[in-house]
């Protein structure tokens, strides 16, 4: 099992390269074609859209054809994607790109979560997320760097070989799976299958959806829009932008690390509470009229508070809902989470179309009010359903 956790951790650091991309190049990509820089969101939509859709569905694809087949193919759809952005000669070219992009990341992301939430320890997940945080944190840093010598094109180019090498380091360790599974863990990694509308009529998994959104909605929205929120209101230049969204990205990995480390010592829902406290100041110093460098400061540690979030919350799934239904409620949790990632830059772009990028922080503010009532009520519905145990 040590070897195909080693290889579940780099399926994740393929799962967060391409995440990052199009918020660090976007102002690149936006002055060499000429387009409005709120057209990001339309590429965003697209993703996110594709990637809830192959989340919903997710829960029989992967009992038909497997957690591994499933990692291995949507890993090569990102990778080709990847190739296909850095050919780009119109924005038009990236939209179908973009949707090849979602289709690849939807499942994968739900059926590694299950899997790991199933048979290992919450520090196993964190480190999982964590793994995805250095996908995420890396990408930007290329692209920096691309920025910085030859251009965006090169900086996807970069990516799209660390997602091939992922890629195939997927194709030769399918056996893997085989001889790590037992036939009665093989048997539990196939739940039951729940439709929308009959999750939907629980209210316990109204408020999850709500909390997963909303959450994800704060990480997208310092993903694609921190870096030009500096770069208009901070004035910081291109290349700094990039490198200081390097910064959140980090902050997001040590979060997640962290709590990896502190989770034989402090309860999962203990973490929850701390991450989502951190958060509270980071977003008060985007507020106040500091220098540039107080908002990267800022954007850390909502990282750092917001990322232990995520992960933290999909480990509970079994125990929240019942391991026999936990594959489909992932699904949805997970599809619900790109919904926040899908709504979160078009909202920005139109009200700071409006009002300005200045009110960018205040966004931020908003979202995090959304995250703490949901999280609050659906800890209230647990303990009414007596499902609540604040030491797992």
């Amino acid at each position: 099992m040590v070897f195909l956790l080693v290889v579940i951790y780099v399926a994740f650091i393929g799962l967060g390269v391409p995440d990052s991309l199009i918020g660090s190049a976007w102002p690149a990509i936006q002055n060499e074609m000429g387009i409005p820089i709120e057209a990001v969101s339309i590429l965003t939509l697209l993703i996110s859209g594709c990637t809830v859709l192959s989340s919903i569905f997710s829960a029989r694809l992967l009992n038909k054809i497997g957690t591994a087949k499933v990692t291995a193919f949507s890993t090569a759809l990102t990778a080709a994607a990847l190739l296909g952005f850095s050919f780009a000669t119109s924005f038009y070219f990236m939209i179908p790109l973009a949707i090849i992009l979602g289709l690849g990341a939807g499942a994968v992301d739900s059926g590694l979560n299950n899997y790991v939430a199933l048979h290992f320890k919450a520090s196993h997940m964190n480190f999982l997320h964590c793994f995805y945080g250095v996908g995420v944190t890396l990408s930007p840093y290329l692209m920096a760097i691309a920025l910085g010598n030859v251009g965006w094109r090169s900086g996807y180019r970069y990516a799209f070989y660390v997602q091939a090498g992922i890629t195939l380091l997927m194709i030769v360790s399918l056996p893997l799976w085989n001889k790590s599974k037992s036939g009665e863990e093989a048997e539990e990694e196939k739940t039951v299958s729940l439709s929308l509308s009959q999750m939907a009529k629980k209210a316990d998994v109204r408020l999850v959806w709500a909390v997963m959104l909303s959450t994800n909605a704060i990480e997208y929205a310092c993903g694609v829009w921190g870096s030009t929120y500096l770069v208009t209101v901070k004035g910081f230049e291109t290349k700094q932008g990039a490198l200081a969204l390097t910064v959140y990205y980090a902050g997001m990995s040590i979060g997640r690390f962290l709590s990896g480390l502190l989770s034989e010592k402090i309860s999962t829902w203990k973490r929850i509470g701390i991450g989502s406290l951190i958060i509270a100041p980071a977003i008060l110093i985007m507020i106040l009229p500091l220098p540039g460098q107080a908002a990267v400061a800022g954007l850390f540690l909502i990282g750092l508070g917001n990322g232990s979030i995520y992960p933290n919350m999909i480990h509970l799934t079994p125990h929240n809902f019942g391991k026999e239904v936990s594959q489909s409620v992932m699904g949805t949790q997970i599809a619900f989470a790109y919904i926040g990632v899908m709504l979160a830059p078009p909202i920005v772009s139109l009200i700071s179309r409006l009002l300005g990028m200045k009110v960018y922080p205040v966004l931020l503010a908003a979202l995090y009010l959304i995250m703490i009532i949901s999280l609050r009520c659906f800890i209230a519905q647990l303990k009414k359903q007596g499902r609540y145990d604040k030491n797992i």
